[in-house]
């Protein structure tokens, strides 16, 4: 990012310094797709919630599907959308209505509980949904740089989730014709400067490795997981990956939990982290089918690349002196 400081200029400006800055922006974006092995188009965003955006409201479709347990940008981003409900934590794909025309969005990871809510989804929900005449976007914020990329007409990621810099994400698109586009920058796909030194951070962290450069193996985040359950309800619907804990306490409710945490030194949330400051219930465990009063003990564990074994030790330590 410091070099991207360096060298900045606008990368859509012909003179001789905006032409450095394209060249360098054009080297992260290809090194990028050559991280995740993604062989499509890539655009620039802002983060994850603005990738969905461009995709669900510039998408050539008439409808848009979504599973009931999307992040709360995707709802934001198109309220008018066909819900569809999930079956032990999966989307079955013979609840897909007819997708002729639409734009089918799924999640890659639940950001509350860790569920991977297609593990299929590499094969065959991409040739189920094609099949129905759809379109496939995946949101891979929580999988991104961790789990390998499904096979989908689009994907979002989001940097700062793999350890590269906030406000940086990406749409990645399989052909640039499924896109109406809106002018400006990013081959008119994007409007607003592009941001090069977060580009160049966000190659950079994606280039110094995914689960097996983590202060903590996935052995160690699984045997974490199975030690805080001996003191908790692990909410864990459908197959898991291994770095977000939903963690139900005894008697504590979320709130009281998450001030006595932060007292103790730990970060933890109540439901996504965009909306942790309400005292709703989670809409996400409510569709996972979740009690009203297991959601109102839930927290958000997530564990990121440098979290050490010491600290997964103090956090277990710490919420057994909770129960």
């Amino acid at each position: 990012m410091a070099e991207g400081f360096a060298l900045w200029a606008n990368p859509s400006s012909p003179h001789a310094e905006g032409r450095k800055a394209r060249a360098a922006l054009e080297d992260a974006r290809e090194r990028i797709r050559r991280a995740l092995g993604w062989e499509g188009e890539l655009i620039f965003t802002s983060g994850a919630s603005e990738a969905l955006w461009i995709a669900l409201n510039r998408a050539k479709v008439k409808r848009r599907i979504v599973s009931a347990v999307e992040h709360d940008a995707v709802f934001r981003a198109a309220p008018d959308t066909e819900v569809v409900p999930l079956a032990d934590g999966e989307v079955d794909p013979d609840t897909l209505p007819d997708c002729t025309g639409a734009l089918v969005a799924l999640q890659q990871a639940n950001s509350e509980t860790g569920t991977v809510l297609l593990p299929y989804v590499r094969t065959t929900l991409a040739d189920i949904v094609k099949d129905l005449g759809g379109t496939l976007l995946v949101d891979c914020s929580q999988g991104a740089g961790k789990l390998d990329l499904p096979q989908a007409d689009m994907l979002v990621i989001s940097a700062h989730k793999f350890g590269g810099p906030i406000g940086i994400g990406a749409l990645l698109v399989r052909d640039f014709a499924l896109l109406e586009p809106v002018g400006g920058h990013e081959r008119g796909y994007r409007q607003g400067t592009e941001n090069l030194p977060a580009a160049m951070g966000m190659a950079a962290a994606l280039e110094a490795g995914g689960y097996e450069s983590w202060g903590v193996s996935v052995e160690q985040q699984f045997a974490f997981k199975k030690a805080l359950a001996q003191h908790a309800q692990i909410i864990a619907p459908g197959y898991q990956c291994p770095h977000i804990i939903a963690l139900a306490h005894p008697r504590m409710s979320a709130q009281a939990l998450l001030i006595r945490l932060d007292a103790m030194g730990f970060a933890v949330s109540a439901g996504s982290a965009c909306s942790s400051g309400t005292l709703k219930k989670s809409r996400v465990l409510d569709a996972f089918g979740v009690p009203d009063d297991v959601a109102a003990r839930t927290i958000r564990v997530s564990l990121g690349w440098s979290t050490t074994p010491e600290e997964l030790e103090r956090f277990a330590e710490a919420w057994a002196s909770l129960c």
